[in-house]
């Protein structure tokens, strides 16, 4: 998974933007928990100006419930907004828009299976 995430990382680091103040090393990664219920096979994430969601972060891995991951970033990374897509073994997909991930160290992702919504909540 190390070497896909880095050149995912890397890939994603060269089509966007520098911003204007650069972010501490690192400060980016985040751990992503698992809590639906379901377990996750494919997880994106992207930074928010760019349109394409590049590669999956985990990999030949799943997520099981119950879960959690380290996604780490690469040195380099300045972006604070990400966006995240998180994808099941059912092929079912949701989008989260503009984490600002130098602020978010945990986000949490749950379904609420009376309103068929899946939440993602950080901290």
């Amino acid at each position: 998974m190390g070497g896909k995430l880095r050149k995912f990382i890397q890939s994603a680091a060269a089509l966007m933007v520098a911003a204007a103040s650069p972010a501490v090393a690192g400060e980016q990664d985040f751990v992503l928990v698992n809590n639906t219920g379901y377990a996750v096979e494919e997880v994106y994430v992207s930074p928010t100006r760019v349109a394409d969601w590049q590669e999956d972060v985990l990999g030949a891995d799943m997520l099981p419930d119950g879960s959690r991951v380290t996604i780490t970033f690469d040195r380099s990374e300045d972006s604070c907004l990400w966006d995240l897509k998180v994808v099941y073994e059912d092929t079912e997909a949701v989008e989260w828009p503009s984490f600002n991930l130098c602020e978010i160290s945990v986000i949490t992702i749950s379904y609420d299976e009376d309103t068929g919504d899946t939440i993602a909540d950080y901290e």
